[in-house]
């Protein structure tokens, strides 16, 4: 062993007794027994060992040392009078001989205790996140991280796939998200930006001629943080097929992830090939959402019709009711209430519900409207004693949104309709093309304008001339999706110059603006592009789930908080005049 040491912490065992050995690490603890006697714990990455103090003069020597300094420790391993099981070096102990200390932790009060952290506030972890680090509960989600990353990595080269880097400093592109911008001082009052994704550039790579293309790929987007979504930065296995279709994209995937899965999860049981496909509307109507949760028996049913007529006012004409059906549901109706109004927090409307009691009666609820047809509720929802039922209401939208986050929640609520051990994958296929603008309330795209329309230029110039309805356009776009988390969009991309004219001429953007917006791109596709397809699952969601983290800052070694600042570093922070100086900026604004 090099490294100062020996052996490692977490190494000795009864096969060293007798050995003289040198370990190094972190005091993580020190107890006296008496006057001259005690123990002491060193950690260090791979695990932990006792040492046994026996002399006054090495108690006094450890006394000296404040917790969580870095210290060398040579003496002799023996066996352990009182052993432990759940301690890897449990049936050891060293006896020092000699102690130095290598690195003085200055402070006799931490921020946190290291094998607490977990519990501890977050900021205070985040501020500190080299002593967090030391937690081997924390640490042990970035060593999974690196194992992921390296297993992803191999898997993709034997497939075929050759690993390339793409720019970091580029060009800025409406690619769904706002830029991080870079100013160019030698190019005073222009930007270079950040990339959101390596989108542009893995598409030249397949016009250059490469058949297909990977990389663990950074990627920056200045968005708002959420559970599954770190702002700044984030990582992805970013991947481009020539000459490829969506199957060809699909079956390199469900070779690639599921061994991951089941080696690295905390569930080892993941989806075989090949993944279950699922229309986006479909998806919708089924289950609420384009991230279905497939470990969840529910699903979402149209009542509309049914509830025609009633005094509801929520079921008033034009609406849309959806209907979500939980056999066998022991819930109090206080568990019910809270469940409810989880629903409305999260989704913004507020859902309803009635259930089946024991004697064949609607109650609870709304069941007061639905009396008068309780008979065709029963029939039409096939409902069996002790059923309750979720009811969400409003426009189709906004009623299928709502029913989709009742439903996950009372998947997660009742336990018997939740396998929750395992890796449920699904593709969600068919996106929409185009949508409605919530802002400009004009037709935009809705997912990545580089994708290819079912139907091609002829369904386009149907669309044009007023033939077919813009919003009935499906694109070749597809989201992989795991128990209820989108770990990557993909899509087959439109290669094809006139194609990608007519489709930005659908949301008001002409040739001039396409060559102005994407030159490379669309100068490249006009010197002949293959066909061409890809992918990129999250690196971040997928060690999220693989490690059964709650957020995804706890698989990210350095992550930032929920308003993008890294506490730690103190970013992003004021600079001098002179750095603005040199890059021609003028701050307007300060905060306060």
């Amino acid at each position: 062993m090099t490294q100062m040491r020996t052996h490692n912490c977490g190494q000795l065992r009864m096969e060293n007794v007798g050995e003289k050995v040198k370990i190094v690490g972190w005091m993580e603890n020190f107890r006296e027994v008496g006057s001259s006697f005690g123990f002491v714990v060193v950690r260090d990455f791979y695990g932990t060992t006792q040492v046994v103090v026996e002399t006054e003069e090495m108690m006094k020597t450890f006394k000296s040392i404040t917790k969580e300094s870095t210290v060398s420790v040579e003496g002799t391993v023996r066996e352990r009078d009182s052993k432990n099981a759940k301690q890897a070096t449990g049936d050891i102990e060293v006896v020092p001989e000699k102690v130095e200390v290598l690195g003085r932790c200055r402070y006799n009060e931490l921020p946190f205790e290291i094998n607490r952290s977990l519990d501890a506030d977050e900021t205070a972890r985040l501020r500190h996140r080299y002593l967090d680090l030391r937690n081997p509960e924390v640490k042990k989600n970035i060593v999974l991280r690196c194992n992921v990353v390296a297993a992803l990595r191999q898997s993709m080269m034997e497939h075929g796939f050759l690993e390339i880097t793409t720019p970091i400093l580029t060009a800025s592109s409406p690619e769904g998200a706002r830029d991080y911008l870079v100013p160019a001082r030698k190019h005073p009052g222009k930007f270079y930006a950040l990339p959101q994704a390596p989108q542009q550039f893995k598409q030249l790579l397949m016009t250059s001629g490469f058949d297909r293309y990977f990389q663990i790929a950074p990627c920056f987007r200045d968005e708002d943080a959420r559970g599954d979504r770190s702002p700044g930065e984030f990582y992805q296995l970013d991947m481009e097929m020539s000459f490829a279709t969506q199957e060809d994209v699909f079956a390199v995937i469900e070779d690639v992830l599921p061994p991951v899965f089941a080696r690295y999860g905390t569930y080892d049981i993941a989806s075989e090939a090949p993944f279950r496909r699922i229309g986006f509307n479909e998806a919708m109507e089924r289950y609420g959402s384009d991230k279905p949760d497939l470990r969840i028996d529910l699903e979402v049913r149209d009542i509309t019709e049914l509830c025609s007529g009633t005094e509801f006012p929520p079921f008033a004409e034009g609406n849309t009711v959806k209907a979500i059906v939980v056999s066998d549901c022991d819930m109090t109706r206080k568990n019910i209430d809270k469940l409810c109004s989880a629903v409305e927090v999260q989704a913004g409307v507020k859902p309803y519900w009635f259930r089946l009691d024991e004697n064949g009666e609607l109650v609870g609820g709304i069941a007061k409207f639905l009396q008068d047809r309780k008979d065709a509720v029963i029939e039409k929802l096939s409902l069996s004693r002790g059923s309750l039922v979720g009811v969400t209401a409003g426009a189709k939208l906004t009623a299928q949104k709502t029913a989709g986050v009742m439903l996950k929640m009372l998947g997660a609520a009742v336990p018997s309709h939740m396998d929750k051990e395992r890796y449920e994958f699904c593709w969600i296929v068919d996106f929409p093309m185009y949508e409605i603008g919530e802002e400009s309330g004009e037709l935009e795209f809705c997912h990545n304008p580089f994708s290819m329309p079912n139907g091609g230029l002829e369904i386009l110039e149907k669309a044009q001339r007023g033939e077919v309805d813009p919003l009935s356009i499906t694109a070749f776009q597809y989201d992989l999706v795991c128990n209820g988390v989108e770990l990557s969009s993909g899509a087959v991309r439109n290669h094809d110059p006139e194609i990608m004219i007519k489709a930005f001429e659908m949301v008001r953007l002409g040739e001039e603006d396409v060559k102005a917006k994407f030159p490379a791109m669309y100068n490249a596709f006009c010197y002949g592009a293959p066909p061409h397809a890809g992918i990129a699952p999250g690196v971040d969601r997928m060690v999220m789930l693989l490690s059964g983290a709650q957020t995804i800052r706890e698989v990210i070694p350095f992550p930032m908080n929920k308003n993008a600042q890294d506490v730690m570093m103190g970013a992003p922070s004021a600079v001098e005049q002179k750095q603005l100086d040199e890059l021609h900026i003028a701050v307007t604004g300060v905060e306060a």
